[in-house]
Formats: C-alpha cells, structure tokens, sequence
C-alpha cells in the first residue's frame, strides 16, 4: 500500500533507496536503525529482502513496527522468528518492535516479539502516541519484572519512576489516566471486594502480584501539616528528588503553607503540584491574585478577577451562563484573548472533603493548541489557574510562531539543518 499509493515506487526502487539511505547514515553515525512501516501488512518475501538491503548498507538496529494497530502475538511471533532465521546477518543485529495500540494489543505484541527474539521495544510513557497511542513503557517492564522466570530478560529502567513520570508526562500533556490503567492508575492497586480486603489483610501475595512501591506508588501516606516547617519540607522534597534552592524553597515554602492552612493533611501529590506550579509561574504574562464568585437560583453568576498582565495589577467583573464561564469570560475581556475553549476536566488528586481539585483545559486559536492546569482546593479557582495557565502557554507559542514567520527562508532552511536528528 505505501509503496504504491504513498511512495509511488516500485520494489526494485525501494530497495536501492533502502541501501543509499543506510550507506549515507552511516558515514554520520556509528549505529543506524532501519524502520519497515507497516510491516505486518508487507508481503514478508519482500519484506526480508527489504531488511537484507539495510543489514548489507550496514544498518545495525531493524525495527518491525505494526503501524496501524493490526497485528496479534501469534502474528508478531511467527514474523520476528521467521524474519531472524531467514535473513542473512539477522542475528548479528538488534531487532526492535514498535506497536501500536489501536486493537489493544500493543504490550501483548511488544512482549511477543520479544520471545521471538526482539532485544528492544520501542514504547511511550503512559502509552501515549497516534491515534489510540503506543505501547506502554511502564506496561511493559513490570511484565518483564514480573513474569521474568517467563521471559528471562529484564531492563536497566528504574521502575520506583514510573508513577511520578506518569504523572509528569500527564501534567505536560494534558492526557488524563485512566483510573483503571496497568501499573500507574489510579485503581491499579484499589481493592474494594470484601474478599480481595479480606485477603491483603492476611498477606498482600493473595492479591498482588507486585508492591506498589515498585512503581512509586506510595500508597498516598501522610507527609507534612500544617505545623510542619521550612526544614521538613525541604527533607520531604529532597527525598521525593526535588532538590531547590534557597530562593526556590522560599516560594515554594509559601504557597506550602497557604495550603496547609486549607487543609489539614498534605501528601506527596500535593507537594507535586506546588512544585508544578513553581516550575511556570516565573514565565507567566498573566497571574491570577483575587478571585469572587456570587451565584444562586435567582443569581446570575458573577465572576470578579483581580490579576497581573505583564507586571500591572488589572481588575475586572463579568456575567455568565455559570460561574466557570463567568471567570473564562471575564479573563478572556482582560487579557483580550481569543481562543476557543476545546475541553474542561477536572479531578480530585487526593482524597477527602478538602482535596485539592485539578482542572484540566485545552484551548485553540487560529490553529494553534495549548493546554493549561490548575490546582486549589477551591475548583473555581483551580479552574481560573487552568485557564490563565492555558493562555500563558498560548502566548508563548504565538511569540515563537511570530519569531518563525518573520525569519527569511535561509534563516528557517539553516535552523531546520543545524536542529535536524
């Protein structure tokens, strides 16, 4: 299919491409990885020849990825065997799978591939990627780590990351985690059935197959209070592999104990969320420093936002059908923002009547889309931080586009040449 409606090439074309693409990559660097896309849906004869050409040309790594999700173990096994017993050299070289999840199947064929002989995996924090995403990294070596007498292989990553990289790579993104996913979700080590309780109380191997803490889950123990000083803290973070400054730590230490005020316990995701919120507020145009909200029955809603837009206090009042979208309305007025709202969400991160709300946002204008976060213990305030950081984000983004534009076309073509992989 590529070949002929994509490429527009025949075989014989293909694969002379395939072996000066290789040669010339490999004058540049010492290890080249060839990539056959979509290869489950390739006749397998030409395929073989095709990873022949780049083995020859002096490719070292061969990845087989499943572009469109189609692929079942069964599948993946039969091919990875056929394709290193077959090919010339084949064994000589690394073999990588890179799959997709688009029938749900891609840890299952990433872990295929691997009996038949695969020594990477190409995979994504989360799982997320094209379409219905990649496999999952995390997914994928806990399966590895947990079933090792199976699979008698195991990798170098440090698993006790995964729940706060999951976390990170959520906030940056935007992509929520299911509660239900494997390894990192929220439910991942929730157990309700009274049985199952009944069961980890008398010992955790009744119904766990491995600690939580493996992973980095810990359990959502108890941290800091309000009563808890600068030191504390400072212990606490440092532990967590935050390490900041005395300037950092101050500010931090602030907002820290703002918090503590508002709430009675605090936790380790909480702590997070202080520091994510330390890492953006210095690029910020717009900062939120009071927030009102009035509504009722018989009340329109009214949003009163007093913030800062580049240095200067600003305060305003405004109407809506509700009193998200009397903030949004509102800031939009003083910031003179036109961007359209996409999605709303919002989570609580901890548990308990004074939890900390996350709200999630993803904003579009002319083409360009950002996505803003927002925490408090309040979700009409966590709802504005989400907003504002939203168009923090945005704004950024439109400075970086009109840098680009206003460049000449050597000054684009040079940059594309000295930033290019």
């Amino acid at each position: 299919i590529h070949m002929a409606k994509k490429l527009k090439m025949g075989p014989e074309d293909v694969l002379r491409a395939i072996g000066r693409s290789v040669t010339l990559a490999r004058k540049k660097v010492s290890d080249v990885e060839f990539s056959a896309e979509d290869a489950f849906r390739s006749d397998r004869t030409f395929l073989a020849q095709a990873i022949r050409a780049a083995i020859e040309a002096g490719a070292g790594t061969i990845n087989i990825p499943d572009t469109v999700g189609y692929a079942v173990p069964d599948g993946v096994k039969d091919l990875f065997s056929y394709l290193i017993e077959t090919v010339p050299g084949a064994k000589e070289v690394v073999f990588s799978c890179h799959c997709h999840d688009d029938l749900g199947l891609s840890v299952a064929n990433s872990l295929a591939a691997l009996e038949a002989g695969a020594r990477q995996v190409e995979c994504t924090v989360n799982g997320i990627g094209e379409r219905a995403g990649n496999a999952a990294m995390e997914e994928v070596v806990m399966a590895l780590r947990v079933r090792k007498s199976w699979f008698n292989l195991d990798t170098r990553i440090r698993s006790e990351e995964f729940y706060r990289t999951s976390r990170l790579v959520s906030s940056v993104t935007g992509m929520v985690v299911q509660p239900n996913k494997a390894i990192v979700g929220e439910n991942a080590f929730a157990h309700e059935s009274g049985i199952h309780q009944d069961g980890l109380l008398k010992d955790k191997d009744t119904y766990e197959i491995l600690a939580p803490e493996k992973v980095g889950v810990s359990g959502g123990r108890l941290v800091l209070g309000k009563h808890s000083g600068r030191h504390a803290l400072k212990d606490r973070l440092d532990a967590m592999g935050y390490h900041l400054d005395a300037e950092e730590l101050d500010r931090v230490f602030n907002r820290f104990k703002k918090l503590a005020d508002q709430k009675k316990e605090l936790y380790e995701e909480d702590l997070e969320v202080l520091l994510s919120e330390e890492d953006s507020q210095t690029k910020d145009r717009f900062i939120l420093k009071r927030l009102h909200v009035s509504g009722g029955t018989e009340i329109p809603p009214t949003a009163t936002v007093v913030m800062e837009r580049d240095g200067v206090e600003h305060r305003m009042a405004g109407l809506g059908d509700g009193p998200v979208d009397a903030i949004y309305r509102t800031v939009s007025k003083m910031t003179g923002a036109d961007a359209r709202l996409v999605s709303y969400s919002v989570k609580a991160i901890t548990g308990g009547t004074d939890a900390l709300g996350e709200v999630t946002v993803r904003l579009e204008e002319n083409g360009l889309l950002s996505i803003g976060q927002g925490a408090d213990t309040d979700i009409l305030v966590a709802s504005a931080k989400a907003y504002l950081a939203a168009l923090n984000r945005l704004e950024r983004k439109k400075t970086k586009a009109g840098r680009l534009s206003a460049e000449t076309p050597d000054q684009v073509q040079d940059a594309r040449i000295q930033g290019a992989p």
